[in-house]
């Protein structure tokens, strides 16, 4: 579990630096933030692409789609060193997110194929660490390797650590069993995910939640400047809260979800969002409300994500390693929906914002009783 959430720590260390970092490579590259910004699109939408490859994991086995992830996050880190321009950046970036994409999805599978379904969610919220950990520790520490080697300076030094990484994994895990025949082929398992309709309702759940989310995360940093004129000293202090909450929600996962039963953290962990999301026009009156009320709302959303991954690992075990991809599909999706609505919502205030994130935190509460009542169906017709 630790190396996973190494392994995590290093994947999602550059899936997120360069967020921050985006004027040090703007520069770095000769282009704009404009060119910079259809980069990171590009790499959005390729999220709906992920069962593509990371069923692999379910046609190959689990060890052969971490190691090919991997790989594929390896060649796109070290491609910049070789290929320092905009063209080799951008294939970086479309490749360490392909090996991202894979890796995730085939690592839950297998520990959701190893771990029982009573202990799953305290040991994924260990392996979830990785992400909040690249915001706290990855991301600071490229922000000191680029001040003293320039902005090329982390890709070497993160495709050594995919080597490292690598090597780990063909070392700690167990061969994959030997392919059988009559295995389902990947277009198989992926029209076993979306012809089996608990899995389009867990699916479901995931997209509204991510929108719900992203309509308040893409405009709080104007708002914070909108309502204290902080721009700067606010937005620090908003990252640092970001980042606590997530580990934070990671941690309380880890302790209450197994306790309370999967389904129950999920929609407890939306009822508190949507709370959080109604009060931030009321906290943010001032600050040190404004600060709480973003505390409030990622660590609820983060407590529901991290809470929907083992609830998901057994609704379709079968093509487990495929729903899990299709999963990621469906949160980039969600992503990508929320920035389309979120500007013009926000014209209207913060207080429509969160109303917006009511509503779609309840179409996830809706689609959580459909995936419930469908499941229950399920059962009872297999006893039968």
């Amino acid at each position: 579990m630790l190396a996973f959430a190494f392994i995590r720590l290093v994947l999602n260390t550059l899936y997120r630096m360069v967020y921050p970092f985006l004027p040090v490579f703007g520069r770095g590259l000769g282009v704009d933030l404009e060119t910079l910004s259809l980069a990171f699109t590009a790499r959005s939408v390729l999220g709906a692409f992920g069962p593509l490859l990371a069923s692999v994991a379910d046609s190959r086995g689990r060890k052969a789609g971490m190691i090919f992830g991997m790989l594929l996050f390896t060649a796109g880190a070290g491609l910049v060193v070789f290929w320092p321009t905009f063209a080799g950046f951008f294939l970086a970036l479309v490749l360490t997110v392909l090996g991202k994409y894979v890796f995730d999805p085939a690592m839950q599978a297998y520990l959701g194929d190893q771990i029982a379904y009573r202990q799953r969610g305290t040991i994924l919220a260990v392996t979830e660490l990785g992400w909040s950990t690249s915001f706290m520790l990855g991301v600071p520490l490229v922000g000191f390797v680029i001040a003293r080697g320039g902005w090329m300076a982390p890709f070497p030094l993160l495709a050594l650590l995919g080597l490292a990484c690598i090597a780990a994994l063909v070392w700690m895990l167990p061969r994959d069993p030997a392919p059988q025949d009559g295995r389902p082929s990947l277009w198989a398992n992926i029209r076993t995910v979306v012809t089996y309709p608990p899995a389009l309702a867990a699916l479901s759940i995931g997209l509204t939640a991510t929108v719900a989310n992203e309509v308040v995360n893409l405009v709080f940093g104007v708002w914070m400047e909108d309502s204290f004129s902080l721009q700067i000293a606010a937005l620090g202090a908003a990252a640092a809260v970001l980042g606590l909450a997530e580990m934070s929600g990671e941690v309380l996962v880890g302790g209450l979800t197994d306790r309370l039963g999967k389904p129950f953290a999920v929609g407890l962990g939306l009822a508190l969002n949507s709370l959080a999301a109604l009060a931030l026009p009321f906290l943010g009156a001032h600050l040190f409300g404004a600060l709480l009320g973003l505390f409030l709302f990622y660590i609820t959303f983060e407590f529901t994500l991290v809470s929907i991954i083992p609830m998901m690992t057994e609704v379709l075990p079968s093509a487990r390693a495929t729903l899990m991809a299709a999963n990621v599909a469906s949160l980039s999706l969600g992503r990508a929906l929320g920035a389309l609505i979120a500007p013009s919502l926000y014209g209207w205030g913060i207080l429509a914002s969160g109303l917006a994130a009511l509503a779609f935190n309840l179409l996830a509460l809706l689609s959580l009783r459909a995936l419930q009542r469908g499941s229950q169906r399920v059962s009872e017709r297999d006893r039968v």
